[in-house]
């Protein structure tokens, strides 16, 4: 919000003359913006304690799985240490599909930071009455946008709305060609 206008708050239930349709604007993108900050918050926590857990249950389970291995395949241990690799073998796949998921809210959490900044950026500048009908700070909002995508589906679906594609067209598209790739893992 400018701090120029410093007022806060609706005036919706009793408009004044001071009343503003892009004060209104500007005071819900604002709380979009933090309540996707508050929520990442909240569920980072717990993601956190989530992926440490599952990181070291990767590790206990090696550990568990390189212990059975030198066990005698006799007969009397045989079954049991055939049992127990099946087994960890099972979990350790398991973990490792967790972690995936992980990665994947991380990057979800990426996406969402990235929208909170857009925006706070755009609460910014439809707040800013000497900045609002200048179509190159509108170009320069949508460059820094674009540049915060960190994959090459993401940016062509930016370019996609921004040359007149629907937004749903673009968000489908996007949506299979990520699906498509879902099967690869990504480090970030």
């Amino acid at each position: 919000m400018n701090p120029e206008n410093p007022l806060r708050g609706t005036t919706a239930h009793q408009p004044d003359l001071n009343w503003s349709q892009v004060r209104e604007t500007v005071l819900l993108l604002e709380l979009a913006a933090l309540q996707i900050e508050a929520a990442m918050k909240d569920s980072n926590a717990s993601v956190d304690v989530l992926t440490h857990s599952f990181t070291t249950m990767a590790g206990y389970m090696k550990t568990i799985s390189d212990t059975v291995q030198t066990l005698p395949d006799d007969d009397r241990t045989g079954a049991a240490k055939q049992n127990l690799a099946g087994a960890s073998e099972h979990v350790a796949g398991m973990v490792h599909q967790a972690i995936i998921a992980f990665q994947f809210y991380d990057k979800l959490v990426q996406r969402l930071a990235h929208v909170g900044l857009s925006l706070g950026e755009l609460s910014d500048l439809v707040g800013d009455q000497g900045r609002l009908y200048n179509p190159g700070e509108w170009v320069g909002l949508q460059q820094r946008i674009k540049k915060k995508y960190s994959t090459v589906e993401e940016v062509a679906m930016f370019e996609a709305v921004m040359r007149g594609m629907p937004v749903h067209e673009a968000i489908d598209k996007f949506m299979a060609e990520m699906k498509d790739k879902s099967d690869d893992i990504e480090l970030f």
